[in-house]
């Protein structure tokens, strides 16, 4: 067990983590990682949305750190509007990607999304795209056809179905079509499919803070997070912690299970192994 003075930087998920159905912070966690900051221990958001759908929980918990979005292939420093790491999918995977998608018997059953240059572009506005873009706050951009955006790669590609059997199938499949050398892929809830970048994923970039800029090893890091883009991180860090709605692979990689962001599981998670 680790004493308080060792955890240095805490870094927590957004989505099934910190946010829960409102899409805000609960009073309880604002709190708890208030008091985390006074006792010196720094701060940050690493998160499979767009950065700028992600700036406003950074805002909000009062991060000083670089925002960790897309899954880690995104990481910017809203303060100086740095840009520490940004690794897009190739162009030609993109069109491989989406070749797959377009299938005659994949095509009707998925919304594709293209992330660049942080904004959202769609072959059309799809009922799940609407839900999507209304709890990210952004506005999609209909492209009709997708190759017509490919002039810069994508940052991140997510493919959407509210049929989780769908989505398990294309994560199956794909993962025999491509190692993981050639892509990162994961589902952060289960109704999404992403790809991103394959030197990228949310361990890779928690270690980037920890390591590169803070100095700190990982048994100094506690992560929180709630889903399968979530392992790498918990993985990572000396004290990684699931969140209770969590699926099972996901919480035996953890060393705690926290209880779920309903009942302000990231508050309880703090108090037990920083504030206690």
């Amino acid at each position: 067990m680790h004493s308080k003075t060792d955890i240095k930087l805490l870094v927590v998920d957004i989505d099934g983590t910190i946010a829960g159905h409102s899409n805000k912070i609960s009073q309880g966690v604002k709190n708890a990682i208030q008091q985390v900051k006074l006792l010196g221990v720094q701060v940050a958001v690493a998160t499979g949305r767009m950065y700028r759908s992600a700036l406003r929980f950074h805002l909000e918990i009062g991060s000083t750190l670089p925002l960790i979005a897309y899954q880690g292939a995104w990481i910017q420093d809203p303060a100086s509007n740095k840009i520490h790491r940004h690794y897009p999918v190739n162009r030609a995977t993109a069109i491989q990607l989406l070749d797959y998608f377009e299938q005659p018997e994949l095509r009707e059953l998925l919304s594709v999304h293209f992330y660049i240059n942080d904004e959202l572009y769609v072959r059309s506005i799809t009922r799940e795209t609407h839900i999507y873009a209304k709890r990210s706050n952004i506005t999609p951009i209909a492209v009709g056809d997708l190759r017509l955006c490919l002039d810069n790669e994508p940052t991140k590609i997510l493919a959407l179905c509210d049929d989780t059997d769908v989505i398990n199938n294309l994560l199956g499949n794909l993962r025999r079509q491509y190692t993981p050398a050639e892509l990162y892929l994961t589902t952060s809830v289960a109704t999404f499919f992403e790809a991103t970048n394959p030197l990228v994923n949310k361990g890779v970039a928690v270690k980037y803070l920890a390591e590169e800029l803070l100095g700190i090893e990982s048994n100094n890091v506690m992560t929180i997070g709630d889903n399968f883009n979530d392992i790498e991180m918990l993985q990572y860090a000396g004290t990684g912690v699931a969140m209770g709605g969590a699926p099972s692979q996901v919480k035996e990689q953890a060393n705690w299970v926290a209880p779920t962001v309903e009942n302000d599981g990231v508050a309880a998670a703090i108090n037990k192994f920083i504030l206690a």
